[in-house]
């Protein structure tokens, strides 16, 4: 025994000092006081990265960074709302805007050339560049919060000693949409500069100017933006994410990429005619929603943050799904398109109508709005009636394929579907109870249970030498889904499957590998492992791993927010990533499950390197209130503090959930 505990000593000191190791050697970035990271520019740097930010009329990916000494800065500009033919799900228009040089800056008759010095990230995003001149070039890029244009900031300061003469070409030219592949007729998009002659810089002087990228339809008026009046609503945004489900605790790192993380979860809103719909991104993924990445991922998250458009968007996500209820009990298509015209339905039932009835139910309880769960509830029920009518004879449920949509093998029954499915139940029947159905309360409750025996009857097994699951009928390698079980509260194999997770076989520097032997991994995977090993009280084991992965993600060579994978998408900043990172806190280590409209229960996990963990000014159950973890000597408590002043306190017990009504 003795030797034994000698032995994960050692393996525990060696994955410290290796998770140590690697996120030092990895961070490019430096945190800065107020949620800020920058990168300094080292002489010789060559390195380049791109970025997504977005507002409610468009969306941009910024390509960023030094390529032999000059500064790179290219943008692909996105208006969801201006559709092109056909209207379907990748028909936002999308126009590049490569080489900052079509803007010519001229020093005294000469190009200037951009040297840049340090870039930085705060919900916008900053260059500070030396030129070939005595020119110093400030540029800070934001989109608009709910205007379709992409904003440029440019100051120029005279750091010489003699004045200088400075001519601004704007060499960029327009773009016409083809008004026979438009949906609203023709488009025009065009980068706007409102100053063309500058006044002669003296020394230390300064001068800003502006490049507005704007789309809109043709027949569209003109519209005199103000830049600086745009630019501060972008910062009242921020400022009111960050001012809402405070993280805080002695990781400074994991506090910023939370930080960050709501930002690109709740930025990724449109303002479509179907009403506001809360999209993935990418280049991609606009004026549209998703079974998985919007009713599954983001939504139970939004109530917690409070955030006005984001709780619109998942009430309004919902809607949209249920006006594809029928009476004959065909599913619910995987995706609502073209600002609500269209759907998409390609991979048929990837799990839908599990992931819907399980975003809806928890969003619906931690919103803590009883007309709006009555609402909600008519979908709930239909999901489940579809899902009865999948249930095999081994007790568990069919679907076409699971949520990766055919990249990987799912057979006809996995454990996808049937993970969520049991959460599902779990929660309905919390919701059920709440709204006076105590007879379906009881009828899902059983469900669950029912569920629960059969996905370890019918997925339990040894999977290359790991008591865990396999995912499929035929399944022979360990799947990253195998965490999912764990998420939702199945514990009977948590041991094996955590071994599994982070075994040579399916645990990388990237994160967790879709399946055992692939080159392919997605953070939305590593993400619900890091949810389920913190559910599961495997805190110590884990922590480790989330600290590389958080630093790697803030500070490392591709910033500041979750990816969606590799090689597909090549790493995406995908927005409903960021609020798995969020649950991977509030779900996670503090371990909340919203039980009733203003009710949960939670069983937290502080690690045992620190004496605290916080969340401030939460906003679900309809209430405002913060929740402290704290250990005194060798005894750890809960404080619950209210916004009307009442307090609650508990003294917390080792893998024993605490109950906790609010007033």
């Amino acid at each position: 025994m003795k030797t034994k505990l000698y032995y994960w000593g050692v393996v525990a000191i060696s994955l410290l000092q290796w998770s140590s190791s690697l996120a030092q050697n990895s961070k490019k970035w430096t945190l800065l006081k107020g949620n800020r990271i920058e990168w300094k520019v080292r002489e010789g740097e060559n390195q380049e990265d791109h970025i997504e930010m977005a507002g409610l009329q468009t969306a941009a990916v910024v390509y960023y960074g030094v390529r032999n000494g000059r500064l790179l800065l290219d943008k692909k500009i996105v208006f969801p709302m201006l559709r092109t033919i056909p209207n379907n799900t990748h028909a936002s228009l999308t126009v590049p805007f490569q080489d900052n040089k079509s803007l010519l800056i001229k020093v005294d008759g000469v190009v200037v050339d951009e040297y840049p010095l340090s870039f930085g990230l705060d919900g916008k995003l900053c260059v500070y560049s030396k030129t070939n001149s005595p020119l110093e070039i400030q540029r800070t890029l934001f989109p608009a919060v709910d205007k379709p244009v992409l904003i440029e900031q440019v100051k120029l300061v005279n750091r010489g000693n003699k004045p200088l003469q400075i001519d601004l070409i704007n060499k960029y030219s327009k773009f016409y949409s083809d008004p026979e592949k438009s949906v609203y007729g023709q488009y025009v998009v065009q980068a706007l500069l409102r100053d063309s002659v500058v006044p002669k810089l003296e020394p230390l002087q300064s001068y800003q100017f502006n490049i507005v990228y704007e789309g809109k339809k043709i027949t569209e008026p003109a519209y005199q933006y103000s830049p600086s009046y745009e630019l501060g609503k972008r910062e009242d945004f921020v400022k009111s994410l960050a001012g809402d489900l405070i993280l805080e605790t002695p990781n400074d790192t994991i506090n910023t990429a939370f930080a960050f993380a709501k930002i690109r979860a709740t930025e990724s809103i449109y303002d479509t005619k179907g009403g506001l719909m809360h999209g993935p991104g990418g280049l991609s993924y606009y004026a549209a929603i998703w079974a998985n990445d919007q009713a599954e991922y983001a939504n139970p998250f939004f109530p917690f943050l409070g955030n006005r458009n984001g709780n619109e968007s998942a009430i309004n996500s919902f809607r949209h799904f249920a006006r594809f209820m029928n009476s004959d009990y065909k599913p619910i298509p995987s995706s609502i398109v073209a600002e609500g015209d269209s759907y998409w339905n390609g991979a048929k039932d990837r799990g839908d109508m599990a992931m819907i009835a399980y975003g809806a139910s928890r969003y619906a309880l931690a919103l803590g709005k009883k007309d709006i769960a009555t609402e909600l509830w008519t979908l709930i029920h239909w999901c489940f009636e579809y899902l009865e009518r999948q249930k095999t004879d081994e007790g568990v449920y069919r679907s076409d394929s699971d949520e990766l949509e055919g990249r990987a093998p799912a057979g006809k029954i996995n454990l996808s579907t049937n993970s969520i499915a049991y959460g599902a139940y779990r929660s309905a029947a919390d919701l059920a109870r709440e709204l006076g159905k105590d007879d379906l309360s009881e009828l899902y409750l059983q469900r669950a249970g029912e569920l629960r025996s059969a996905i370890v009857r019918y997925f339990g097994t040894d999977v290359q030498g790991y008591s865990t699951y396999r995912y499929y009928d035929g399944n022979s390698i360990l799947r990253a889904w195998i965490c999912l079980p764990m998420t939702m509260g199945i514990t009977e194999r948590s041991a094996g499957t955590i071994d599994a997770l982070l075994s040579k076989y399916l645990w990388t520097n990237n994160g967790i590998l879709t399946q055992s032997g692939d080159k392919v991994f997605w953070d939305r995977a590593t993400l619900y492992a890091f949810k389920g090993f913190f559910m599961t009280g495997a805190t110590e084991r884990a922590l480790p791993y989330f600290k590389y992965y958080s630093s790697m993600r803030l500070l490392g060579d591709h910033v500041p927010y979750p990816v969606e994978a590799w090689p597909e998408g090549g790493q995406r900043h995908l927005s409903a990533e960021s609020a798995l990172y969020c649950r991977v806190i509030t779900e996670g280590l503090f371990h909340i499950v919203p039980t009733g409209l203003r009710k949960f229960s939670i069983n937290p996990s502080l690690p045992k390197e620190w004496k605290y963990m916080r969340l401030r000014r939460i906003r679900a159950f309809d209430r405002v209130f913060d929740i402290e973890v704290v250990r005194r000597g060798k005894q750890e408590f809960l404080v619950v503090k209210q916004q009307d002043g009442t307090t609650i306190q508990k003294t917390i017990l080792k893998n024993q959930a605490i109950s906790i009504t609010l007033n």
